[in-house]
């Protein structure tokens, strides 16, 4: 079902060892990312490498064994990886939501299901599916997209409305006319559809797949409404979104360090004047290092605020509008503002950019790929805009909101 396991005994088990272990694989993984970019998946000796830099265990508690690390601390390992490759640490931060999702699990079927840390969770949230009521649980039928290291994960998660006899299954509670939820199936049970050839983030595997009436138990299912396993900061509706944007972030850093090291040796060939000493060079790069700074800080603040409220037993509801607003918006911006710098980077090199042997290419080719992701969507933005003017959010969940 998934790769060769990393004995537990070897995996680093605390943030400061784990993000360490990020830092060394980046270099190694900057060697390896034309060979991801041609798998169009992560190869397995890849996802064992993460596995034993502990990167999938990241957002498991301590009673499981896992580290428990802060939103703050994932983001930073996620941007340690993608500073040497882009789908290696989209399928790491992707992969470590398992321990998000086991919150909204019963705990004795969540330690069933994930018998360790480093458990590997993929699929799409969003309710394209459909679920027949059936005794004892539910039929799963559907397609769904964007299924981000499903080709190496162990169990898959998707979204599906809910019916019964055939018609719309309304909540209980009067709260939905169309119940939906999520629903965990072993990754054996799922027919991947060998189609992600895109643009950029090539190596992540975001295949389509489907199902045709397979039965989920009702305790594999879950939503992210009602938390079973022990609150915190992680238990949390949009825990699953926030470190994301450390892909985006990572790459821009990569794309500066790379800017800066070349206008260090580089010699204009009109006029034979050193990159260094070039005044559209030195603008374009302090430029570049000024939004990159206000965006990484603006992201880490807003997370910083969330975390300080819920691990003081508060809930999203005690942040004020505009403090909850701003953990999205930075996501969104996040996103944007990296694909930014690396396309001025990319324009400031020249036709030195254009080769596929040059980074700037592939930086700039997945950076306009992430950016199409729901997390740096304009939907983030009306979501927050409406909440800020006491409105409906479009994408609830993204606030924390889902209902």
């Amino acid at each position: 079902m998934s790769m060769v396991r990393t004995p537990v005994a070897e995996v680093p088990g605390t943030a400061a060892e784990i993000l360490a272990r990020a830092k060394e694989l980046a270099p190694l993984l900057r060697e390896k990312s034309d060979e991801i970019e041609r798998a169009r998946r992560l190869p397995a000796d890849v996802v064992d490498l993460l596995r034993g830099a502990g990167v999938f265990r990241m957002a498991f508690g301590r009673e499981w064994g896992g580290p428990e690390l802060t939103s703050m601390e994932m983001t930073e390992v996620v941007e340690a990886l993608a500073y040497g490759d882009a789908s290696a640490a989209w399928c790491g931060v992707m992969g470590a939501s398992t321990g998000v999702y086991s919150a909204f699990l019963e705990p004795a079927v969540a330690k069933e299901m994930f018998p360790g840390p480093d458990t590997i969770t993929a699929g799409l949230l969003q309710p394209t599916g459909r679920a027949e009521r059936v005794p004892g649980g539910f039929r799963l039928s559907g397609r769904w997209s964007f299924g981000s290291g499903i080709t190496h994960a162990d169990w898959v998660t998707s979204g599906a409305f809910i019916y019964q006899d055939g018609e719309p299954w309304a909540s209980p509670d009067g709260s939905n006319a169309h119940a939906s939820r999520q629903f965990l199936v072993p990754r054996a049970q799922v027919e991947v559809i060998d189609n992600w050839d895109t643009t950029g983030m090539c190596g992540t595997g975001s295949c389509d797949y489907k199902m045709t009436d397979v039965f989920v138990p009702e305790e594999h299912t879950y939503n992210f409404g009602t938390v079973k396993g022990r609150p915190g900061p992680l238990a949390q509706p949009d825990a699953f979104t926030r470190s994301m944007c450390g892909v985006a972030l990572g790459v821009a850093r990569a794309a500066l360090d790379h800017a800066r090291e070349t206008a260090l040796t580089r010699v204009d060939r009109m006029t034979n004047t050193p990159w260094a000493d070039t005044f559209r060079v030195q603008v374009a790069l302090a430029e570049c290092e000024a939004d990159f700074n206000a965006t990484r800080n603006g992201v880490y603040a807003s997370m910083s605020r969330q975390w300080e409220v819920l691990a003081a037993g508060g809930t999203l509801d005690d942040l004020t509008p505009v403090e909850r607003a701003a953990s999205p918006l930075s996501w969104v911006h996040a996103f944007r503002t990296s694909r930014a710098i690396v396309n001025r980077l990319y324009d400031l090199h020249q036709a030195w950019s254009i080769n596929r042997s040059s980074p700037m290419d592939r930086w700039m080719r997945d950076t306009t790929t992430m950016c199409q992701h729901a997390t740096a969507q304009d939907r983030i933005l009306q979501s927050a805009g409406a909440y800020l003017l006491d409105s409906k959010p479009e994408f609830g969940i993204c606030l924390g909101i889902v209902k």
